[in-house]
This record gives structure tokens, C-alpha cells and sequence, in this order.
């Protein structure tokens, strides 16, 4: 073992592909692990279950332990009743074949676990370049609030006298989103960034109708805004034509204002926008929109960058998403506990969803349901059937008033200032699009225009996965020839930075010199590359061994 360049860490002999196979298939740490139905059995159970008591009239033949005749594997009831006539059975519903579950011990169990556990990244293994999703830190004073028990055990039918507190934090935190954006109002319970979109999208069409103006059908999405935008707009009913990106990759303005008319519902722009640049034809835009009579809907995705630094209601924004999950903190929930606030302006207030959380003299109520007299009378509906995350608002909230305006404000500006360092650092080994743009906001874009004949940004990832990092966001945006978007958000040190932009350029260097070793990575990993078309286009889902098995 020899000493590295630095003198302070110990060297490893370099790995290689080379080296021989283990006899168990396991890498030293990194744990060959099978599938849990290759180290059960159907046939055996980790736990002894007492046989079901047959129903009243019927009887069990001898030697037998369960009702498919398998002894050793007795088939459990779904759910007991009540009644001594229905003791082990739901109904007519009784299981009379074995389910094909894999049996085992509970060291075999937590062992299986604990190690895929092991295979998966996170943030608090190592830096998540991942462009657009705003991979930060989650401090775990977030966590442990969301985990006080009046929070952590709150229940959505409770009665509202019951909740007082939990309703006074949505409150809180929903004031807290109109003031940081400059807007008029909020609705709380859209649950993730496209859900939140569909907010706006509909607090949009209600407006118009309202005003008899549903025959505008048309919503303008520009090239450089989040691939959810047309698609939001077309699930609500809208068509989309799209605008075009300059050289610089932002909006063109004036393609988007000659195309304004009376048929225009309004436009989705994403500010900051997806090649990491701030529009700065905001408020021209939305003057224009607003003269030909649409509205104006920002992706607030990115808002990680600007919070605290620019308030998108001083732009001319009529709605915003706010992804909680991203500028303020919460986890990313893995399809799961999302949050996406919408933020209104003035004009849209009166068509927001229900429900939304109301101070009064005695304290608070959630407004659930339309009444003429009230300003709810003319909401478009409900989202879900619920307020929204509480566990996503108490760690939203916690996190806003331990960092206070000036902690936010600094938020974006440390964010910048890490994305416009790795732009700077990489802009002479990768080729950098809009490089010439001035100063990125919150994410670096990168293309794959100058590797060797035959490599492509997906190389470029695999090979990461060797370095030990999650690979950046590949192939979007789409108006970047093999784009790589890395956002290093404002949680990152420098030195952090530096080991990824060291790997970064290694990798980048081989694809440029045609290393054919990169066709084939990642070699360090627990699985080799991937027919990754194969894979998304016919998964395989089911074990049909083990349904083959228990069906015999």
C-alpha cells in the first residue's frame, strides 16, 4: 500500500476487472445479496403459527396441518371474524392455496435487508448531483419535530378542537409562502410538484370561465421549462404549442409574445429555468400575457435559488408550485410524502381549492365546504380528499424559522455560487452550452458534444458510479444534445465540490480519449451496465418460480 499524492490517506492498490472471483460473489463489504425468494423457502415458515379452528360443521383430516394438506406450511387466515362460525376466515373468503411467500428466519431477514439496504445512495452517503431536483441536506431537527408526538400522531378525521396546533403550523408555514413569494394567498394540500401545477392549471380555467372566457384553449410552454408543464396542461385540457429558446437558452420573448391572442389560456414558464438560467424577460412576459388576457403559471421547482433574493408576485405571477421537498428541505418522499403549495395571486384567491386552514377569534377552522357568502364560493373543488403532508409543513416550517430571512436569503446565494463553481471548474474539459450566458443560478449544464466517437453522457454516468457518486440528471433538458445537469445546492463544501469535480474530469477526460474500459462501466458496482430499455419496457415483477411452486 502506497502513500497518495496528499500524503495523509493510504493508497489502495488499484482494482481492476481482472481480479479473481469470490467464492460467494461478495466484493469485502459490498455483499453479493439474492433475491429474497432465492434465500426462503414456500415451504418453511421463520414463525409458528397455530392452525386455524375449522368453521363449525367441518372437520380436518389426521396428519394434516393446514387446509392446502402441506404439513409444516399451514395456510393462515386473511383476517379472523368475530363469530365462532367465521373464526379464521373473512367471509367466503378463505385462502385455500399456499400465497408463495418465501419463509424465513428473522436473522435471515434483517441480514437481507440491512443488506440491500447497504446498495442504496442517499444523501447522507455522499454528494446527489441530480439537476432540477435540488438534492440537499435534510437537517435532522426537521426530523425530530415532525416526530413530536402531537404532530407524528395526528389523524385527519380528528376533530378540529383536537388539532388546534397542528393547524396553527399550516397556518404559520402558509404565511410564511406568501410572504417569501410576494403573492396574495396559498392553497396548502397539493401534494407534489406536478399535483401543484394541476392547482394552478385549474385555479387558471376557473378564472377564465368565470369571466366567460373558457374558449381559451391554448397554453404556451416554452422549450426550457420542466417536462411535467405540457403535460399538466394537456391532462386539464388545454393544448400546447411551444415556444422556442434563444441561443442563450431562454425564452424567446418576442416569438412568445407574437403568438399571444385570444385563444391563449396563459403560459407555463419554469424561472429559474431547466438550463439553469433566470428569465430575465419575466416581467415583460407576463405584461404581455396579462394585456392579451391570459394568466401566468411559474414552475417553482427551482425555487431554491432565488428564495429570499426575489419574490416571483413582484414578476407578475398569477400562480406557483413551491416543491417543500426541495427549497425547504423536506425528504424526498420516493414517490411519497410530497408537498406542493401553490401560491396565488389576487386574481386567482377567489378560485383556490378547499380546504384551507382559517384564523378566528376562537382559534382555527378548516374550511371544508362552499358557501355563497364566503370568499371560498367560487373554488374549483377539492385536490385530495384532506388538508395535504402534515409531516412535509412541520419540517417546511421548522426549517424556515431556523434559518430567518437572512439564513434563505443566503440559502440561494450559496446555491449559485456551488453551481457556478462547478460550471467554471468543468467548462474546459466538457463543453458548457450556454457558458457564454453569464452566470448560471442554481445548476450547471454540460453537454456531451466533445467526446470521443462512439461515447455519450451515458458513459460519462456509468463511470461515475465507479467514482462512488449517483450520476447527475442525463438527457434533459432536451434542448441540450446529451445533457448533464448537475445542481450541487447549497450543502455542499468546497472540498466536496472539488472530489466531484476531480471525478468528474477523470471520467470525462477517458470518454475523450476513447478508454473502451467505459463502454462497459460501472465495474464496481454490485450489478454490471444494464439493458436499460430491456428493463423499463418488460420488467419482471413477479417471482413466477415461487407461483409456479405454491400453485402444485
Amino acid at each position: 500500500m502506497s502513500i497518495n499524492a496528499s500524503g495523509w490517506r493510504p493508497e489502495a492498490p488499484q482494482q481492476g476487472t481482472s481480479a479473481a472471483p469470490t467464492f460467494t460473489g461478495n466484493k469485502a463489504l459490498m455483499l453479493e445479496e439474492a433475491l429474497i425468494f432465492e434465500i426462503g423457502d414456500i415451504h418453511t415458515t421463520g414463525v409458528d403459527f397455530s392452525s386455524p379452528s375449522p368453521r363449525r360443521g367441518e372437520g380436518r383430516g389426521e396428519g394434516t396441518s393446514a387446509s392446502d394438506g402441506t404439513p409444516g406450511n399451514p395456510v393462515q387466515p386473511l383476517s379472523p371474524t368475530l363469530s365462532p362460525e367465521g373464526r379464521g376466515r373473512l367471509g367466503n373468503l378463505a385462502r385455500t392455496a399456499a400465497i408463495g411467500l418465501p419463509g424465513l428466519s428473522e436473522p435471515e431477514t434483517v441480514r437481507h435487508y440491512t443488506r440491500l439496504s447497504r446498495q442504496n445512495y442517499g444523501i447522507d452517503l455522499g454528494f446527489f448531483p441530480l439537476g432540477s431536483c435540488t438534492m440537499k441536506h435534510n437537517p435532522r431537527l426537521n426530523e425530530k419535530m415532525a416526530r413530536l408526538p402531537g404532530f407524528a400522531d395526528v389523524h385527519p378525521l380528528q376533530p378540529v378542537d383536537t388539532v388546534q396546533g397542528a393547524l396553527e403550523v399550516i397556518h404559520q408555514l402558509a404565511h410564511w409562502l406568501v410572504t417569501l413569494t410576494g403573492m396574495d394567498s396559498v392553497a396548502m394540500s397539493p401534494k407534489a410538484g406536478a399535483h401543484g401545477e394541476l392547482c394552478g392549471i385549474l385555479a387558471i380555467k376557473a378564472a377564465l370561465e368565470a369571466r366567460g372566457e373558457g374558449h381559451r384553449k391554448i397554453i404556451l410552454v416554452p422549450e426550457s421549462a420542466h417536462g411535467t408543464n405540457p403535460a399538466t396542461a394537456a391532462f386539464a385540457g388545454y393544448r400546447v404549442e411551444d415556444i422556442p429558446a434563444t441561443s442563450e437558452g431562454r425564452v424567446d420573448t418576442a416569438a412568445l409574445i407574437a403568438r399571444l391572442g385570444p385563444d391563449v389560456a396563459g403560459v407555463m414558464i419554469t424561472n429559474p429555468n431547466t438550463c439553469g438560467l433566470f428569465e430575465r424577460d419575466m416581467r415583460t412576459i407576463s405584461d404581455a400575457v396579462h394585456e392579451a388576457g391570459g394568466l401566468v403559471y411559474c414552475d417553482g421547482a427551482n425555487f431554491n435559488a432565488i428564495v429570499g433574493r426575489v419574490r416571483p408576485g413582484d414578476l407578475g405571477i398569477d400562480a406557483m408550485h413551491i416543491n417543500l421537498h426541495k427549497t425547504f428541505s423536506t425528504p424526498h418522499g420516493g414517490g411519497g410524502p410530497g408537498s406542493g403549495p401553490v401560491v396565488l395571486s389576487k386574481a386567482l384567491t377567489p378560485f383556490a381549492p378547499l380546504p384551507f386552514v382559517e384564523k378566528t377569534g376562537a382559534g382555527f377552522r378548516l374550511v371544508e365546504e362552499e358557501t355563497a357568502e364566503d370568499h371560498h364560493a367560487h373554488t374549483f373543488g377539492r385536490m385530495v380528499a384532506f388538508h395535504g403532508q402534515m409531516g412535509m409543513f412541520t419540517r417546511a416550517l421548522t426549517y424556515i424559522l431556523s434559518h430567518g430571512a437572512d439564513g434563505l436569503r443566503q440559502v440561494a446565494e450559496d446555491a449559485v455560487l456551488n453551481a457556478n463553481y462547478i460550471l467554471r471548474s468543468l467548462d474546459e474539459t466538457l463543453v458548457a452550452p450556454f457558458g457564454h450566458s453569464g452566470p448560471c443560478m442554481h445548476e450547471a449544464l454540460f453537454s456531451d458534444e466533445n467526446l470521443a466517437e462512439g461515447f455519450s453522457t451515458i458513459d460519462i454516468a456509468k463511470g461515475l458510479i465507479d467514482e462512488g457518486y449517483h450520476p447527475m440528471t442525463m438527457y434533459f433538458p432536451l434542448v441540450v444534445h446529451g445533457a448533464m445537469l448537475i445542481e450541487p445546492t447549497e450543502t455542499e463544501s468546497k472540498a466536496a465540490l472539488d472530489q466531484f469535480i476531480g471525478a468528474l474530469r477523470s471520467v470525462a477526460e477517458r470518454a475523450k480519449a476513447g478508454d473502451v474500459a467505459l463502454k462497459t462501466a460501472p465495474h464496481f458496482a454490485p450489478r454490471s451496465r444494464l439493458d436499460e430499455t430491456l428493463a423499463a419496457r418488460k420488467p419482471v415483477l413477479v417471482w413466477k418460480e415461487a407461483l409456479a411452486e405454491a400453485a402444485e
